[in-house]
């Protein structure tokens, strides 16, 4: 994957006076310059809102916005009304917690989701069952690092509502199997959101084959901008659902009485859309399509984990986080704690050294108590990332522990 490294000018930066050592991408990835291009282009070129401009530019910028939701769309093999475009990942569940949970889930009703969870997809639905008296279950974390599957077959019931799941843990690495929750959850009637934050830019998703009711992921990790997120809403359940959020471009029509909105996806998208953002995320996609093969980038990223999870074994003050057959097999992310060294201190040595991870909770605070542990430090590959990265980031580890 080194000739991708061209295609991303930050990479080519220094930091602290070394080059720059990017281990940071479940955080957010970089941007590849047609990305930068596309979005540059837009701003200069084609500026105009859209939906509603009758003059030629205008309805030229509504095709390009509309043309993105049709590559989403495929992408993810669902169709194109079912796609929303949201500001992220967090937009888009807070989005079914109040468009969708607040009107279906009552006093009483169950919630489930894992131990695992960011709080993104925690928060919410804990929000949701203070204010309506639902019940929120846990879904625990094995010793092995994944789910206890078993308890989540115990947990499960006809007042399940709603299984809440993500499908890469962004502290852990750990893979989900959400095929087999999402057919267990339907069992019971009950709906199926998964956060595929961690999941898309690295393997195929297909919403048809998992059978989700909601998905949602974000574009500033799938090496498109921030500001853009995809929900994906289930055609079935469309009527079900009322806009949460009123104003321009989502009204049919308005009186000083009553209004009506327009169908799917429209109606679910208030306001002016992130224009922009969504023309970057379609250039991302097109990159992505035409550059990486996900096959091999599984291959790949679990080369990087392996050499990694090796080395890193062989240092007695370390322990890692995660499953690691798991990891060398299909990781993108190895997380670790070192005897002795806050992860922070950790963070902040590498950073000397121009290498980016991440330290702390990672937004998995609970995980974190779960592991009796306060934060740990992540280290989470990319397309672009190479093996003398990592390399030399364990070369920087080992120097970090000879100083203790």
């Amino acid at each position: 994957m080194l000739k991708l490294r061209k295609d991303f000018p930050i990479l080519q930066t220094k930091i602290n006076d070394k080059p720059l050592v990017y281990l940071d991408n479940a955080a957010t990835s970089q941007k590849p310059q047609v990305v930068i291009d596309a979005i540059t282009d837009f701003y200069t070129k084609y500026n105009f809102n859209i939906h509603r401009g009758i003059y030629s530019y205008a309805e030229y910028a509504t095709t390009l916005f509309e043309d993105v939701r049709k590559k989403v769309a495929a992408f993810i093999n669902s169709d194109p009304e079912e796609i929303v475009f949201t500001s992220g990942t967090t937009g888009g569940i807070n989005f079914v917690a109040l468009a969708w949970a607040d009107k279906n889930i009552k006093k009483g009703d169950e919630i489930i989701i894992s131990q695992m969870e960011h709080h993104s997809n925690l928060v919410p639905w804990q929000e949701l069952a203070k204010k309506n008296g639902a019940i929120l279950k846990v879904i625990p974390v094995k010793a092995d690092y994944q789910l206890d599957l078993n308890i989540y077959e115990e947990l499960l019931s006809t007042n399940t509502k709603l299984v809440a799941v993500t499908h890469v843990s962004n502290a852990l690495g750990t893979q989900n199997d959400i095929e087999f929750i999402t057919k267990k959850a339907h069992q019971y009637g009950a709906k199926v959101l998964i956060d595929a934050a961690q999941s898309v830019a690295h393997q195929k998703i297909d919403v048809k084959k998992i059978n989700c009711d909601f998905l949602v992921f974000s574009g500033h990790k799938m090496l498109g901008p921030t500001g853009i997120g995809v929900l994906y809403i289930k055609k079935d359940l469309h009527a079900l659902i009322e806009p949460y959020q009123f104003g321009g471009g989502m009204v049919f029509q308005a009186g000083f009485d009553n209004a009506s909105w327009l169908q799917a996806p429209h109606k679910f998208e208030a306001g002016t859309p992130p224009i922009a953002q969504a023309i970057g995320l379609g250039s991302a996609i097109d990159y992505i399509k035409t550059n990486i093969d996900f096959d091999y980038l599984k291959t790949y990223e679990a080369s990087l984990c392996s050499k990694l999870i090796d080395e890193l074994a062989l240092l007695k003050q370390v322990k890692i986080l995660g499953n690691i057959d798991q990891l060398k097999h299909s990781g993108h992310i190895v997380s670790f704690v070192i005897d002795g060294m806050h992860p922070h201190d950790i963070a902040a040595y590498l950073d000397m050294h121009g290498i980016c991870v991440r330290a702390g909770h990672h937004c998995a605070q609970p995980l974190h108590i779960a592991l009796g542990i306060d934060s740990s430090v992540r280290v989470s590959f990319y397309a672009y990332n190479t093996l003398e990265e990592t390399v030399y980031l364990i070369c920087k580890i080992k120097d970090l522990i000879k100083l203790i």
